[in-house]
């Protein structure tokens, strides 16, 4: 069950309904794991800096279950992710950011108990 949280300080007309899954698709498909265990959020219109700079940018936060756990796993999700932000949403490599999480089963719960239970 990967967690996609996307924070920008683009305006929330920059995140359609049709951009949420497209990165839904995309982030599912680069780390393996099925779209309907995804979950997705995205917090546009933040004060945000960058490198010293307020221009339009994002930071992306990946956290997931046995796919984030290796810098090597990393890399390659991280190209894949950056060639879609970049393309989708207009944005310099130097303005997008991303963080790798890795996630034990038991710290994260569904249905009153945690994953590592179901």
């Amino acid at each position: 069950m990967p967690f996609i949280d996307l924070e920008s300080n683009l305006p929330a007309s920059k995140f359609s309904e049709d951009f949420l899954k497209k990165l839904c698709s995309m982030t599912a498909a680069a780390l393996g794991k099925p779209e309907d265990r995804m979950m997705l959020v995205v917090k546009p219109g933040l004060p945000m800096l960058i490198a010293g700079s307020c221009s339009p940018c994002v930071v992306l936060s990946v956290s997931a279950i046995g796919v984030t756990d290796t810098a090597e796993k990393n890399k390659d999700h991280s190209a894949k992710i950056f060639q879609f932000l970049t393309g989708e949403l207009g944005l310099g490599e130097d303005r997008v950011v991303i963080r790798f999480y890795a996630l034990e089963p038991h710290q994260v719960g569904k249905k009153g108990t945690v994953m590592s239970f179901l």
